[in-house]
């Protein structure tokens, strides 16, 4: 490719060819160079003729342009040199239909492809898109619902490619970036490219985007494929690849206009499903209880051949007690590993690593679709699951256990028979799963959307009707969304924002805890609620191993206070910082190790915290202390650009701000804060941009 230097352009230079040149440049850089081009040439035609220093110096903008637009298309033209050359394992059902996808992926802007459990969709995918030649001029974007997802493809990926993980593959979650400029392949949550539409409204550090595990149908996946629908037009250059289980993908398909499909068979051994329902079969049979039930699956499987058993509960505590009835039961030999969202990344990546001994794995549905838990023969399913649901009678988001539905069920089968021929335990009859819905509700469906209405509202991105979800949400639960902002006082009578639903929007937290801190500062004890506040929206830092239940809990002692669990968090987060202020950062760790604390969630709260008071600060709501500073133990670890799938918003990326540097002014109309809807107490992880592209002007 030639190099065109920039000493060939100067006053009245060949603005074609310099047109030329920068669509050989990096699609980030491309709009900026051409709005830089348009208003040189505009100088150019508009007042002639020049005098000698204004000639001099619209050609010295010229050069300066051109070396910006040489330095952007060599960075490509090395991109392009240096593409992975990916190799594809024959077995799995995507490579044998390998070239069809290529095909349907070069000839279309979407394609929907569905496949089973084991198909290889996930991993095989971005290789096929790097066969192609995508992920030279932007990245290859590809979204999990998950962290601990996002972490362990980034890693099967890299080692198919035979990179070390961070170069060519990287992953970006929250509190941990390992992703570089010369990344291809780009893992994330779905929050994490939500909030990067937020100062990238088109989006334009990507070539492909892969939606993955879309089935799901969260609300940050929801408002992913309506954004994008609206972006598409705008970004003809863009690809979009969406997987799915063999969930409905049809209706996918519909939302972006009857795209094509692709459905691949999964790579599995037959599996046998046996029913056995906890309930007596006559009067004289007692019922089973759960834990009863599961020791004996796990002793009738057992019986049945060797193998690893993965047992799926709806929550930590059924685990924990599930875990201790199986260490009573069985002997010392066999490896019992739990896998929760709440784990450790380096507990989690356990259930990866080799070993040679029996082992079950006790799982939340994190292991339904998102993680493949290697060489599991054998599924016990009790056929329940803990899903946040939204009462409007009660004002209250829930975490209800419920019967998963039968699609749910369908996948936990498909968990094992990976290795050889496989079965599956229902601990209930097969005419209660014949009972149960098809599919499982949409999060749009059971949650609060005042969140939702009120960010929309403040970015002024239209309706929530309006807005193209995959699924809208119930006109019940938008009018209960309108009534809970009329309670906030967040919007009046004709349902506009009021001054003080203009503050709400503006605080990255649940409306009802934003009101919460709004009220503070009238009562006097702002301090005091921004540290609650802030906690209330990220996980518990404080950690209860199953294996030092007892140690956790006499450490936490000293956190208790015996009439408010709130104020515990108060004097959690005054040991942590009173400590932060002598100890290194390794020291910290130690600590934080010592005491059973997460490191990383303690470090999380205070950078809730500190947006928190920053958004005060900016509102004049907020003067005591100054700006706020570094979290503890900044140093040593990169600061999070975004909170992810463990319900965070307001997730634009920022760099470190050090005391007395002062925020540039904000561009008049930009706006920040993410539309996305919330569970009580807590922040969800949907960052909508702050214009919508179909309101755009075309570029």
């Amino acid at each position: 490719m030639t190099v065109v230097s920039a000493d060939e352009y100067g006053f009245r230079a060949p603005f074609r060819a310099l047109s030329d040149r920068i669509a050989e440049c990096m699609l980030r850089d491309r709009h900026r160079l051409r709005t830089r081009l348009r208003h040189l040439e505009q100088r150019a035609a508009h007042h002639p003729p020049h005098p000698p220093a204004e000639s001099e110096d619209l050609a010295a903008a010229v050069r300066r342009l051109a070396e910006e637009v040489d330095r952007s298309a060599a960075f490509r033209a090395e991109r392009q040199a240096n593409l992975p050359k990916p190799t594809f394992p024959d077995d799995l059902p995507v490579v044998q239909r390998r070239q069809e996808i290529a095909r349907a992926i070069a000839e279309n802007q979407v394609i929907v492809l569905s496949g089973e459990t084991g198909s290889g969709k996930t991993t095989q995918l971005p290789k096929i898109c790097l066969e192609l030649g995508r992920g030279v001029s932007g990245m290859i974007g590809h979204t999990q619902p998950r962290r601990i997802a996002a972490r362990s493809v980034a890693m099967r990926i890299a080692q198919e490619l035979q990179t070390p993980l961070g170069h060519a593959v990287g992953y970006k979650v929250r509190f941990s970036d390992h992703t570089r400029p010369e990344t291809y392949v780009k893992l994330m949550t779905d929050g994490i490219l939500l909030a990067e539409s937020q100062h990238d409204r088109f989006l334009e550090a990507y070539d492909t985007i892969l939606i993955d595990e879309a089935h799901e149908r969260s609300l940050n996946i929801d408002f992913l494929l309506g954004y994008l629908k609206q972006l598409l037009p705008k970004r003809p250059d863009l690809k979009l690849i969406i997987t799915s289980a063999t969930i409905d993908p049809q209706r996918f398909s519909k939302h972006f206009g009857d795209c094509p499909m692709i459905e691949v068979s999964g790579r599995t051994y037959p599996v046998e499903v046996r029913y056995r329902p906890l309930t007596a079969g006559t009067e004289d049979e007692e019922d089973l209880e759960m834990g009863e039930g599961i020791l004996a699956a796990v002793d009738e499987l057992w019986r049945h051949g060797p193998g690893d058993v993965l047992i799926f509960l709806s929550g930590e505590r059924e685990i924990r007690e599930t875990a201790e009835a199986l260490r009573k039961h069985h002997p010392p030999g066999v490896e019992i590993l739990p896998l929760y969202a709440r784990l450790s990344a380096e507990e989690q990546m356990r259930v990866f690593h080799r070993h040679g001994k029996p082992r079950i794995v006790l799982a939340t549905n994190v292991a339904e679709t998102s993680l493949t838990v290697p060489g599991i023969k054998y599924v016990i399913d009790p056929g329940y699951a803990r899903l946040s649901r939204y009462s409007a009678r009660t004002k209250v988001q829930r975490l209800p256990v419920e019967r998963v539905s039968q699609a749910s069920a369908d996948q936990r089968k498909g968990r094992c028979g990976r290795v050889s021929e496989g079965v599956c335990v229902r601990l209930y009859s097969e005419e209660d799963y014949q009972s149960r819905p098809k599919y499982t509700d949409p999060e749009i469906l059971r949650t609060n959307l005042a969140s939702v209405i009120l960010q929309m509202k403040y970015l002024r991105l239209g309706t929530v009707q309006d807005f193209p979800f995959v699924e809208p949400p119930d006109y019940r639960s938008i009018r209960d969304g309108y009534a809970t902002l009329h309670e906030l006082g967040a919007i009046d009578e004709r349902n506009e924002l009021t001054p003080l639903g203009n503050q709400l929007a503006r605080l990255p937290v649940d409306p009802r805890i934003a009101r919460m801190i709004l009220a503070a500062r009238e009562e006097g004890c702002l301090d005091e609620v921004l540290v609650i506040a802030s906690a209330l929206s990220v996980q518990d830092p404080r950690e209860r191993p199953m294996d030092k239940q007892a140690e956790a809990d006499e450490a936490h002692r000293k956190f208790r206070e015996p009439n408010s669990d709130f104020l515990a968090f108060l004097r959690l987060w005054d040991f942590y910082h009173g400590q932060a202020k002598h100890l290194s950062t390794s020291k910290l760790r130690k600590l934080c190790q010592a005491n059973f604390l997460s490191f990383v969630r303690m470090r999380e709260w205070h950078d809730i915290h500190n947006q928190l008071k920053e958004v005060m600060g900016e509102m004049g709501l907020y003067r005591a202390g100054g700006t706020p500073g570094e979290p503890p133990g900044q140093a040593e670890a990169p600061r999070p650009a975004a909170r992810d799938e463990s319900n965070a918003r307001n997730e634009r990326p920022q760099s470190p701000r050090r005391p007395g540097r002062r925020r540039r002014p904000r561009r008049s109309g930009h706006r920040s804060g993410p539309p996305s809807a919330q569970a009580s107490g807590s922040v969800p992880s949907g960052a909508l941009p702050t214009t919508s592209p179909a309101e755009s002007p075309g570029r």
